[in-house]
């Protein structure tokens, strides 16, 4: 099976500044370009962090409203108070970045999003130099693939030449991204391991199996026939 890569879905063109941007050009390119967040990049050209609209707002969240009164975010760690007296991109970027890689699959790059919370990441190459970026919504662009191009991927990919299985031993409908597969196994205990393989299929939603039979229960003591 092939499962589309990072780099085929990333947003090439990616709008980043340097470590010594200001605080108001970091502004102005997220304003101009109308996204919440920027790679920062060293003098090689290597990202060295992401600065973001929350990174700029926890400057305004620290500052008193008048002299004396207490900061509107009282308590802030040391390294969260020196992000908020930050003046360039250096010093109000998060960092180190969490970056990923243009071969890397979409369940690796979800479960990594998951895992650390955001909703985009930074995609490099092995020198640390920036490509690309990946957001939730590039991701989620493999549930526009045609029902036709998922079913072909299934039966062609997964149960032909990995499984071994022709078109007379199953059926396979696809709508919306739902699997329905129908037919008659040998065993019974193939059907979960076709359910899964169909299910990291990129593209398919959801996978049924209640019409699928089989001629013997080999997940039973003894063995049984259905």
């Amino acid at each position: 099976m092939r499962h589309r890569r990072i780099g085929e879905l990333m947003t090439r063109e990616v709008v980043s500044v340097r470590g010594d941007a200001s605080f108001k050009e970091v502004a102005r390119t997220l304003s101009q370009h109308r996204v919440t967040a920027v790679p920062v990049l060293n003098g090689g050209g290597r990202v060295v962090g992401v600065v973001s609209e929350g990174d700029l707002l926890r400057k305004t969240a620290d500052q008193a409203a008048a002299p004396g009164d207490r900061p509107a975010v009282p308590n802030l760690e040391a390294w969260e108070r020196a992000k908020a007296e930050g003046t360039r991109a250096e010093e109000l970027m998060s960092a180190p970045p969490v970056c990923a890689r243009p071969d890397w699959t979409v369940a690796e790059t979800a479960r990594l999003m998951e895992v650390q919370g955001i909703k985009r990441l930074v995609v490099v190459d092995d020198e640390d130099r920036l490509v690309g970026i990946v957001s939730r919504r590039d991701l989620l662009g493999i549930f526009l693939r045609q029902d036709d191009d998922i079913r072909r991927e299934i039966v062609e990919d997964v149960l032909r030449d990995t499984l071994r299985l022709g078109p007379a031993v199953l059926t396979v409908e696809v709508h919306d991204g739902r699997v329905d597969l129908a037919g008659r196994l040998r065993f019974r205990g193939m059907i979960p391991a076709i359910e899964r393989m169909v299910a990291t299929v990129d593209g398919v939603v959801s996978v049924s199996s209640t019409r699928l039979t089989y001629d013997t229960d080999d997940t039973a003591r003894g063995g049984t026939r259905s």
